[in-house]
């Protein structure tokens, strides 16, 4: 592994030259700040992770796991990097699993879209076939019968809670530090420039400090980024049988997304109430309905979970990528719904702007300095 030097500026701005530091930190332990921390690691920077609670253990948690790239549902300073991070993720999944030996269930069946009403004139814009009734009942013989106009989207899916599991554990297995259950409070700042985090428990020293930490960054000074948690209501049935279902389906009222070993995902709202994460059971008995309402045989399935998780969001819905007004303090976070989706690409950019250079795609749209 060739090593790199990630300092850029003198030694002498450390608090103790006997302490033990490292290149770069990263604050939050979700997919977004996984993923950048194997891709630092593999271009040789000695890496601390800093998490708040487990690894893997919020939004990253909760996500359904679809890797939505459709122009409809993207907002259009996302696509170039959304479409980029779908096409990355075979590659990315595979290195998982072999650094990590844990199978992350990436799925390429597709998905079968029933667009919202204000959608359905909208068919350029969706790199899709529209099947006849014949086709669809054949694509998916479980779905109601219905006149409804669909699409079929070549899109894929993934199991976002063994992707986590998978991203940590070969983070750990390529020598990536980690300190959990320790919240962040500050970055540490001499002569202007970030040198570390400040925690509940301690400091640790870096070079560079990344914020990777969702919902919660922007609780974090010096800089009040406008990340807001949003909160999203899901539940996990058990198909009848495996094969119910091989289709991801999208339709306005919920979405269904099939894994591998018969479990089925319902999902999702999307509300703000700040950082309550309880279910609520109105709300899981609607998206129940809606789900058998879709495939009339889930009336069937055994519900085995519900759940909610706080997604990270801005004022605009796009995520905040880039340097901070603080030199060697960095931002990675407001992915909102494309947390799981955007990973690899996020690792990719952060990474070539930590180091330096100019990144592969424009990261204009996505700076801090959109909101000042």
């Amino acid at each position: 592994m060739r090593r790199r030097d990630f300092r850029t500026f003198p030694p002498s701005l450390f608090y103790n030259a006997e302490v033990k530091s490292w290149d770069i930190i990263i604050i939050g332990g979700g997919i977004i700040g996984l993923s950048l921390a194997l891709a630092l690691r593999k271009r040789g920077a000695t890496v601390l992770v800093v998490e708040r609670g487990e690894p893997g253990g919020e939004a990253s948690h909760a996500a359904g796991g679809m890797l939505v790239d459709c122009g409809l549902e993207t907002p259009a300073a996302l696509q170039p990097l959304a479409t980029a991070s779908a096409r990355m993720y075979p590659e990315f999944a595979k290195d998982l699993e072999f650094d990590s030996g844990v199978q992350v269930d990436l799925r390429d069946q597709g998905t079968i879209m029933f667009p919202s009403s204000e959608h359905v004139h909208q068919e350029p814009a969706l790199p899709a076939t529209s099947p006849s009734a014949v086709s669809l009942a054949e694509l998916e013989p479980a779905l109601a019968e219905t006149d409804r106009p669909a699409f079929y989207l070549k899109e894929r899916s993934v199991d976002p809670r063994a992707l986590s599991t998978a991203a940590w554990k070969g983070a750990k297995h390529r020598g990536v530090d980690f300190s959990s259950g320790d919240e962040v409070t500050s970055i540490a700042i001499i002569d202007g420039h970030a040198v570390g985090i400040k925690t509940i428990k301690t400091v640790f020293h870096a070079a560079k400090v990344v914020n990777c930490a969702g919902a919660w960054s922007g609780q974090i000074g010096p800089h009040a980024f406008p990340t807001r948690p949003v909160k999203g209501q899901m539940l996990c049935l058990l198909m009848p049988s495996r094969a119910l279902l091989k289709h991801v389906v999208r339709s306005p009222e919920a979405y269904l997304i099939p894994r591998s070993d018969g479990r089925l995902l319902v999902g999702a709202t999307v509300e703000e109430a700040g950082f309550d994460k309880r279910t609520d059971i109105a709300t899981i008995q609607r998206l129940h309905r809606a789900a058998v309402d879709l495939v009339p045989e889930l009336r069937n399935a055994k519900i085995l979970e519900d759940w909610a998780g706080l997604r990270p969001g801005t004022p605009d819905a796009l995520p905040i990528l880039g340097p901070t007004a603080t030199p060697g303090y960095y931002v990675a976070t407001g992915h909102f719904r494309d947390g799981i989706l955007l990973a690899p690409i996020t690792a990719e950019v952060m990474a070539a702007v930590i180091e330096g250079h100019t990144p592969e795609y424009d990261l204009s749209p996505f700076t801090t300095e959109r909101f000042h």
